[in-house]
């Protein structure tokens, strides 16, 4: 009861400060064009149904696996082929995707995904293993092909004004977030209260992939890069941005070292809480209901005078204490069950502000012509944390100490508040970046041009 009681305050909160921030003069200015309107449908039907069969994944990932009677540190191999994928191949999808076309590797995505989703009815170790290789691949492609074909059609195609992007990309947050919750709802609908197991909601993603392919197919046209992206010189470039510009390493250092333990997190939410016997796709409904507000409330600082780093480092903070709180909450002898979920509520609440605050920093520290490859970059050092640390539950020490590794997640955030503040040092001797570190009234909100 207690659990459907803290959902209703969460959903309630949440909607109360996405009505607070909604833009109403935008969207009535572009809202007037029907060809923009026809066009923003038509990249909406296909993305938010291909983001709503990912989301349907989501809550029953991990339990599956135990499920199928598979250990722990077997598990953790699982999320790291998972991983590892997605940092090999990720770096290589805006690439194949300018060459080939954006549409061709969207309508893949749904092909692989679907492949991926099927093999989880087998409960043999290397086709599972198989899987998670095809879902990093599937996910690397939704995360990139689809903005890109639409960045292009929108900027190259349409030639719409560039200041309308926001809208979309504002409208895509605030959609994705509600499939988020809408996705662990039905989920917990099909995996507990109509038992039909951990594995339903997976083949329930098939069709809807499907479905997303379908769309895509029939009403989006093809576009590429006409020029050949020379790979080498550009991650060359990006690493010399890097290594040259003390502003871009410390906000490399910060987004490894936050996503790497929001990765981590992704994998220890589910052994802490099912233990409780708790419904887990209400549970991720609870999680993606905080992670709206947190980035709600971004915004709503903002336009109560907040600077964006401040509210970057606050996100960091906030998510060292939650970490803190879920090490104390995971003591294997006495779990406290009731603080573990509240402090995954505030993890999650930090996660939906520190991204907000993160495109920012991003979108104006990071230099456009080599900022695919310097993104790229960052990806290494955090998928490799997440997948060491994960590794480490091989090792007897580590077995089952899951409050352990909540503790080394909150001694990496720490780290990455130490790199916060030396940013913040940085920029403010700059008066090109003045507005990271001003605390003055913003239009509108960030749009998220690079999910997760």
């Amino acid at each position: 009861m207690f659990l459907y009681f803290s959902f209703v305050v969460l959903l309630i909160v949440c909607l109360s400060i996405m009505r607070f921030n909604q833009n109403a003069e935008m969207s009535s200015m572009i809202n007037s064009n029907p060809i923009f309107r026809k066009f923003q449908n038509i990249y909406f039907v296909a993305y938010l149904t291909a983001l709503f069969a990912d989301w349907l994944q989501s809550p029953y990932q991990y339990k599956l696996y135990s499920y199928y009677g598979f250990q722990e540190d077997q598990i953790a191999i699982l999320y790291v082929c998972g991983f590892a994928s997605t940092v090999v191949l990720g770096s290589w999808a805006p690439v194949v995707a300018d060459r080939f076309g954006r549409k061709k590797l969207c309508i893949m995505f749904a092909i692989i995904y679907s492949v991926a989703s099927l093999i989880k009815l087998s409960s043999n170790y290397f086709l599972l293993l198989v899987g998670r290789v095809f879902g990093g691949v599937a996910t690397s492609l939704l995360f990139s092909s689809f903005e890109s074909w639409y960045l292009h059609e929108h900027v190259e195609v349409h030639d719409f004004p560039k200041e309308w992007l926001q809208e979309t990309f504002e409208k895509v947050n605030i959609w994705n977030g509600f499939l988020a919750i809408i996705a662990g709802l039905v989920a917990n609908c099909f995996a507990e209260w109509m038992n039909l197991g951990p594995v339903s909601p997976f083949i329930l993603a098939v069709p809807i992939l499907l479905v997303s392919g379908v769309l895509i197919s029939f009403y989006w046209t093809e576009n590429c890069s006409q020029d050949r992206p020379r790979i080498r010189k550009s991650c060359v470039n990006g690493l010399n941005d890097i290594l040259k510009d003390p502003k871009i390493f410390s906000t490399g250092i910060v987004q490894s070292l936050f996503e790497s333990t929001m990765y981590i997190f992704i994998f220890l939410w589910t052994p802490v809480l099912d233990k409780a016997h708790l419904p887990l796709g209400l549970v991720f409904a609870c999680f993606m209901a905080s992670t709206m507000s947190g980035a709600g409330s971004f915004l709503l600082l903002r336009r109560w005078n907040f600077s964006v780093t401040n509210l970057l480092a606050s996100s960091v903070v906030l998510a060292a204490g939650g970490n803190v709180i879920a090490a104390v909450a995971a003591h294997p002898e006495e779990p406290k069950y009731l603080l573990a979920f509240f402090s995954f509520l505030v993890i999650e609440f930090s996660v939906g502000m520190y991204f907000r605050a993160m495109t920012i920093v991003r979108a104006r520290i990071v230099p456009q012509a080599t900022g695919t490859a310097i993104n790229s970059w960052f990806r290494v050092p955090l998928n490799l944390i997440a997948c060491l640390i994960l590794m480490c539950l091989h090792n007897g020490v580590f077995r089952h100490g899951n409050r352990l590794i909540f503790g080394i997640c909150a001694l990496l955030l720490v780290i990455a508040s130490i790199f916060v503040t030396c940013l913040v040092s940085l920029v403010r001797r700059e008066e090109d970046f003045a507005d990271l570190v001003a605390s003055k009234d913003v239009p509108g909100g960030a749009s998220n041009l690079e999910i997760r």
